[in-house]
């Protein structure tokens, strides 16, 4: 059986007032992460690491940040966009591997839900992603609260 894997990594700053999506879900903190989109720096790795494994380029290459059309979107949106695109390339999502890096909120109460909303999405095993939080021990741009990253892996198997 064939298959591929892709990596994806993401980040954005962290501003007080905002709305902070990840994984597909709201999260309560004071600060939210800014974007073009909503901002949800895990899908957004989500569909990177998906996307390369594919060999179809990367996720700003599909929804640029210059589009009027993705302003304020739905990153769940773009990940099923996704989804279907390395599907009808002929392959299906074995599994996904990620990790968030942020200092707060903590978000261990929310990872359940955040599978559950990403494997509604992608049309998957719940059993399938998984997701590790970690903080950088108050060193870097993370540390000091000042953004969130992402780092997701994807294997993907080609449908024969």
């Amino acid at each position: 059986m064939k298959f591929r894997i892709g990596n994806g990594y993401d980040v954005h700053r962290l501003e007080a007032g905002k709305p902070f999506w990840i994984g597909g879900i709201q999260v309560p903190h004071t600060h939210g992460a800014v974007g073009h989109s909503d901002a949800d720096v895990l899908i957004h790795a989500i569909c990177d690491a998906l996307l390369g494994a594919a060999n179809l380029r990367d996720i700003g290459y599909h929804y640029s940040d210059q589009s009027p059309e993705f302003k304020g979107i739905d990153s769940k949106i773009l990940l099923k966009d996704v989804a279907s695109k390395i599907r009808e390339k002929g392959y299906s999502i074995g599994n996904i591997d990620t990790v968030l890096a942020l200092q707060k909120p903590k978000v261990m109460p929310y990872i359940e839900e955040m599978k559950n909303t990403l494997a509604q999405v992608l049309d998957i095993p719940v059993e399938d992603i998984s997701i590790k939080a970690t903080t950088t021990e108050k060193l870097g741009f993370v540390g000091r609260e000042e953004g969130v990253e992402a780092h997701a892996v994807a294997l993907l198997y080609a449908q024969l």
